[in-house]
């Protein structure tokens, strides 16, 4: 360090680039992130591109500098011209966002181009995602799956998860997007964790198995996932690939449920209301299976009119009862179509219609309700 900084205050470019460094990492010196700092600038200033990729780093964190995104950007576009991947990267990431510079979607693919092609396994993935989604150029399948398979085979998590995803949709290919559903999951991505659990559950790509499919809906709804958060209460809920047990699984609705998933507020609905897993409470049940019917349950909605036409957790209202019965039976719920033809019959909730309950009563005849 003591020969670098005597070259460096001479001005040599790569001697304050070297003393920038170590003085970042502390090595034969004191670590001072300030005067890191001072040296990579002056290194910049000469050209050498790795100084200027740490001084837009420090920069954009405010490491010993004043944070300064828009100086930032500036010297991570002259890094990026001189070549260097990561700076590369970053300024496409940095484009994409419009953080120290106007958004510009194109150009941000430019740059993820040009790091993809020097193997920068990140730009790769994002250059992928740009072609899958068709955002700063036109939108190609084939080539994202090539850019996003080399940054999974890099062991980029994300890559990973977005490979398993488009050959499950693009190439039709369960067993190789199981393959890589499973990279992706050991990596933690969520998303990846509730795929791999749900192609384990069918055996779809996959020998069937619904120990290790409970295990990754596990995985999934620990991190928040409210799909796997539902399906972890359906499995605890009959015993499906674990110990059966009602009150873990009304757990798992009501963490689902408090995110809007409406088939977990249905499942929640019901487990409050018969006192599964939990201490019954029609009011809540009610209100559970309110939220899911206004999402489009279909049960919720044929739940909610039974608990509005009997006044059970809810004061009894037979105009809102028939309002619900109708949106559940034109969903083909079968009980619905026999309760709203009754109401019908009788003008319980809705004008008397003896026409309109028979042909109510035809479609659940139909589907074979006696």
């Amino acid at each position: 360090a003591k020969w670098f900084r005597n070259a460096a205050e001479q001005g040599h470019d790569k001697a304050q680039y070297n003393l920038g460094v170590a003085l970042t990492k502390g090595e034969g010196v004191s670590k001072s992130e300030t005067e890191a700092a001072k040296w990579n600038r002056k290194a910049a200033e000469q050209g050498i591109s790795l100084a200027q990729w740490n001084l837009a780093v420090a920069l954009a964190n405010g490491n010993g500098v004043a944070r300064d995104e828009i100086e930032a950007a500036k010297w991570l576009r002259k890094a990026a011209k001189q070549g260097h991947a990561d700076a590369q990267c970053n300024l496409g990431v940095v484009l994409m966002n419009g953080k120290g510079m106007t958004k510009n979607e194109a150009e941000a693919v430019k740059w993820y181009r040009k790091a993809a092609e020097q193997g920068h396994a990140a730009a790769q993935c994002n250059l992928g995602a740009m072609l899958a989604k068709g955002r700063g150029m036109a939108k190609n399948e084939t080539e994202a799956i090539k850019w996003n398979r080399k940054a999974a085979e890099q062991g980029i998590a994300l890559a990973q998860w977005n490979l398993g995803v488009a050959l499950l949709t693009v190439s039709k290919s369960e067993t190789e997007a199981a393959k890589w559903n499973r990279k992706a999951a050991e990596q933690g991505i969520a998303l990846a964790q509730w795929h791999l659990a749900v192609a384990l559950a069918n055996g779809n790509g996959v020998a069937k198995d619904e120990i290790e499919a409970a295990k990754w809906l596990r995985k999934a709804a620990e991190q928040g996932h409210a799909d796997a958060q539902c399906n972890l209460g359906v499995f605890l809920r009959i015993g499906k690939g674990m110990t059966k047990n009602e009150a873990e699984a009304a757990k798992w609705y009501r963490k689902a449920a408090e995110q809007g998933h409406a088939a977990a507020q249905c499942n929640l609905g019901f487990m409050l209301g018969k006192g599964r897993g939990m201490a019954k409470n029609e009011t809540e049940a009610t209100k559970w299976n309110r939220k899911a019917a206004e999402q489009g349950i279909t049960l919720a909605q044929w739940n909610l009119g039974v608990a509005l036409a009997h006044g059970v957790g809810v004061a009894k209202d037979e105009i809102e009862a028939a309002k619900w019965f109708h949106k559940a039976a034109k969903q083909g719920h079968v009980n619905a179509q026999f309760n709203l033809g009754v109401m019908l019959m009788y003008g319980q909730g809705v004008a008397k219609n003896e026409a309109e309950a028979a042909k109510w009563f035809r479609k659940a005849a139909e589907q074979g309700d006696a």
